[in-house]
């Protein structure tokens, strides 16, 4: 008996051992990039173009930062990305659970087959409605304008379509209870289904963050002047021939991007893990 324990927890150990592993030897290819990235920005142009490339700079040039700041107004890229994701996640967040609670909750005639004709939005590739966007906000005078950029994108399918799926697993006791207490629909949802929900919810506004702010065909189309670019757009707007810049300040603004979605994610990935270790007790 003893020995078969001891090579069951033989096995388990080489098990364990092979799959972490796996795990650094992807976490490594997957992070190396991002290594270059940040050691190439803080290179020399002489280091930069050196062959062997070296990965760790002689002097470290942090006045690379400063320079790339300088060569675009990235402070108004900011703001615009800020503005854009921020009152696009909000609006997306509404429309997608009142959506989802509609179809999880109220009884309407026709409401599988609205359901389904919402599913199939989600086959439509995106690219198909540019055209007919820009026309309509080209007739309502919202080129160039943060209305523009964020209300063609305010309807989101995978969202409602999560947060339905979410909202149909809530025991039905919980809803009655909330209707004999004398809630309405909107409340129900405020107080009872969105905060039950808060796991799947923060999810949803971690992607929808990470998507809007690194959108960059839309607002490319969308915006026709440099004040209204956001840093996708902005980036791209650096690396053109409207700005000499060398790789290492290429590198530099691209952390400009990439270090506020860093940010957010480690910031909301403490609340998701809290969020999904709630709903595990509660489940």
């Amino acid at each position: 008996m003893e020995g078969l324990l001891h090579r069951k927890n033989f096995t388990w150990y080489i098990g364990r051992f092979f799959t972490h592993a796996i795990l650094i030897l992807a976490s490594i290819i997957i992070g190396l990039p991002f290594l270059w990235m940040i050691t190439t920005s803080i290179k020399s142009p002489a280091e930069v173009s050196m062959f062997p490339p070296i990965w760790w700079p002689e002097t470290v040039r942090w006045d690379n930062f400063s320079k790339a700041w300088s060569l675009a107004p990235f402070g108004r890229f900011y703001l615009n990305s800020a503005i854009t994701a921020g009152t696009g996640v909000i609006l997306e967040v509404m429309v997608a659970a009142l959506s989802a609670y509609a179809f999880a909750r109220i009884r309407f005639k026709y409401s599988g087959i609205f359901f389904m004709v919402m599913l199939a939005a989600m086959m439509i590739p995106s690219q198909v409605a540019l055209i007919p966007n820009y026309v309509v906000l080209k007739h309502l005078g919202w080129i160039n304008t943060y209305k523009g950029i964020v209300i063609p994108h305010v309807s989101s399918v995978f969202g409602a379509f999560l947060l339905r799926q979410y909202f149909l697993t809530v025991p039905g006791a919980l809803y009655d209870a909330a209707e004999m207490d004398g809630l309405g629909h909107f409340r129900t949802m405020l107080y009872i289904a969105l905060p039950l929900a808060r796991p799947v919810l923060g999810t949803l506004v971690l992607y929808l963050f990470i998507s809007k702010w690194n959108s960059y065909l839309w607002p490319l189309i969308v915006t026709n002047t440099q004040n209204m670019r956001t840093l996708p757009v902005g980036l791209a707007m650096v690396r053109s021939a409207e700005y000499a810049i060398g790789p290492e300040h290429l590198m530099a603004a691209s952390l400009f991007v990439l270090v506020p979605v860093l940010f957010i994610y480690f910031i909301a990935q403490k609340q998701l893990i809290e969020g999904i270790a709630a709903g595990a007790v509660k489940g």
